[in-house]
C-alpha cells in the first residue's frame, strides 16, 4: 500500500458520515435491446462524505487538524463504517467460526481474512486488510486457536500466519471472527471551510474513499 498511517478517523464524526459501496459497471444495449453487463472492478469501492458527522466547532477544528496530519489524499487512514464493520451479524457477539478463510493443505501457513456476503447465487468474497487488533479469533476445524502460540496476526495487511508445528492439516476448515476498519484517504487536497455558513446550518463536504492495500 501507498505511504499509510495506522491511525483511527474520529469515531464519532465517522458514525454520522453518509456513505457506502460503490460498483463500476458498464453497460451496452444492442442492436437487439438486450444488455450486456461487464464489470471493471473486481471488487466495490466505499466512499463517504464525512461533513454529515461534524455537529461542532470542535469537531470541525478536529477534522481540519487530522487531514493537515495526512497531507490531503497523502497518506491513508483507517475509518469506522457504522453499518459493515463486523464478522458476525448486526447486533452479535464476533466468534472464530463466523467466517471462512479456507481449507488446510498441510503446508499453506498464511490465511488471509475476508468477509462473505450472500451465498445463495454468487457470494462476494471481500479481503479484510485493517482487522482491529485484540479482536480478531481464529478456528481451525471448530477449536479455536492463540494468537502467539498457535499463529501470528498481521493487524497491517490482514494475515493469518500460523507458526511452525500448528499448520492446518489438509482438508482443515479454517475459520474466524473480527471487527474491521476499512483503508481510506481523503478524496480531495482542498478542505473548504465556510464558518458563516456552518453556523447557520450548512455542513462541509468531506469527501473520503476506499484505498486498496
Amino acid at each position: 500500500m501507498a505511504a499509510f498511517h495506522e491511525v483511527l478517523f474520529p469515531l464519532d464524526i465517522a458514525l454520522g458520515a453518509a456513505g457506502g459501496p460503490e460498483r463500476a459497471t458498464e453497460i451496452v444495449t444492442t442492436l437487439t435491446g438486450r444488455e450486456e453487463r461487464n464489470t471493471r472492478l473486481a471488487h466495490s469501492r466505499r466512499r463517504w462524505d464525512a461533513g454529515y458527522g461534524v455537529t461542532s466547532l470542535a469537531q470541525l477544528a478536529g477534522v481540519v487538524a487530522f487531514f493537515e496530519e495526512r497531507r490531503g489524499r497523502l497518506y491513508g487512514f483507517r475509518w469506522r463504517d457504522r453499518l459493515d464493520h463486523s464478522s458476525a451479524a448486526p447486533g452479535t457477539a464476533v466468534t472464530p467460526l463466523d467466517q471462512a478463510l479456507g481449507a488446510g493443505t498441510g503446508a499453506r501457513a498464511q490465511f488471509q481474512l475476508a468477509k462473505t456476503y450472500g451465498g445463495a447465487h454468487a457470494p462476494y468474497a471481500r479481503p479484510i486488510a485493517k482487522p482491529v487488533a485484540g479482536t480478531v479469533r481464529v478456528a481451525v476445524d471448530g477449536a479455536e486457536q492463540t494468537e502467539g502460540t498457535h499463529y501470528a496476526l498481521d493487524a497491517t495487511l490482514g494475515t493469518v500466519t500460523f507458526l511452525a508445528g500448528h499448520v492446518p492439516a489438509a482438508g482443515a476448515g479454517v475459520t474466524a471472527g473480527f471487527l474491521f476498519d476499512v483503508p481510506v484517504r481523503f478524496d480531495t487536497d482542498f478542505l473548504e471551510v465556510n464558518l458563516t455558513a456552518f453556523e447557520a446550518g450548512q455542513i462541509p463536504r468531506i469527501p473520503v474513499l476506499e484505498i486498496r492495500p
